[in-house]
């Protein structure tokens, strides 16, 4: 049986259970049916330690990338009655997402690295993974260990690539790094769009290029950074984790797109070797998702719904209802 790969819990006395319910149900926003989420559920729901006679149901909607569809997923979710919302991934629909749960007073754990959302803001919002300061912070202390003195941004034009910037920007300042350039593009780019803006940047001097956008344009990005040849050792590339965690999570890699990333730094967070984790993505591959490589997105919501049924489990043995909204306090 496996347990959280990071969030530990007691087990708790049946008999102090007074308000608890048969059924819990969560509600998941992500842009696909997440494996991980299932995992969760059905250890948590076989483990008769956790939730002795309740059993958690997964309601799951997609909000389609797009904060319209996102807040009304989300209202469909509020009206099923969900104790706490896991998701989205996106920094967009998760602000928009967070005053709806915030006045309704349902716990809202989302998996985006989104700095400026915080509890202060919301006082039902938590995040479950590490926000963009640590991983700006931490291409800063690589950029200086080399004695780079200047940087070019690349980012999506969105809330995730704009405040990621900003906290790059922070990052570097503290080791005093500049900003030579910045190049900002639409999530609507045409490659010839894309183009023109690696055009802009080949005449820089700098020759450190950092890219924090979401995968869908990575390729694209490095395709034509090929064809100016800017993929040479003169050239040093970096990548936040938004995209190694997406290429990670692909069923097959290709070869040629492998070679366009040749020579790349990518930096993403680590999860530590353990027999629970090696259980974890053994029993992922086999029932869920042959021949699917794990990403670190997926121990995040995985860890995510334990924490869940762990505060759930707190809940009920202090005798809370789930009428009052009122879980991750």
């Amino acid at each position: 049986m496996l347990e959280p790969l990071a969030v530990k819990g007691e087990a708790r006395n049946v008999s102090s259970y007074f308000f608890q319910p048969k059924f819990v149900n969560i509600g998941s926003l992500f842009t696909f049916n997440s494996v991980a989420i299932a995992a969760a559920l059905d250890d948590i729901n076989s483990n008769s330690s956790i939730l002795p006679g309740t059993k958690v149901h997964l309601i799951f909607h997609d909000p389609s990338c797009n904060s319209f569809l996102g807040i009304m997923e989300a209202l469909q979710l509020i009206e099923k009655d969900v104790a706490v919302i896991i998701g989205p991934r996106s920094s967009g629909i998760a602000r928009v997402i967070s005053d709806v749960a915030n006045e309704l007073h349902v716990s809202l754990l989302t998996l985006t690295t989104n700095p400026t959302l915080s509890a202060l803001q919301y006082a039902d919002f938590l995040h479950v993974t590490q926000s963009d300061y640590f991983l700006m912070y931490a291409i800063a202390d690589l950029v200086s260990h080399y004695r780079w003195s200047e940087v070019i941004a690349i980012y999506i034009d969105e809330a995730n690539g704009r405040n990621g910037d900003s906290a790059s920007g922070d990052a570097l300042a503290s080791k005093r790094v500049e900003f030579s350039y910045k190049a900002a593009f639409s999530t609507s780019a045409s490659t010839n769009d894309i183009s023109n803006l690696l055009g802009e940047v080949n005449m820089m001097e700098s020759r450190v290029i950092v890219v924090h956008i979401n995968p869908d344009s990575s390729l694209t990005i490095f395709s034509v950074a090929n064809s100016f040849g800017m993929m040479d050792g003169s050239y040093v590339w970096i990548v936040t984790d938004w995209f190694p965690s997406v290429l990670n999570s692909s069923e097959s890699t290709d070869a040629k797109n492998m070679n366009l990333l040749h020579g790349v730094l990518a930096l993403s967070d680590h999860t530590p070797n353990s027999d629970h984790k090696k259980g974890f993505m053994t029993r992922c591959n086999l029932k869920y998702v042959r021949k699917w490589s794990i990403n670190f997105y997926a121990f995040y919501a995985y860890d995510s719904v334990w924490l869940v049924a762990h505060a759930l489990a707190s809940f009920f043995n202090e005798g809370g209802n789930l009428l009052s909204r009122v879980i991750l306090h």
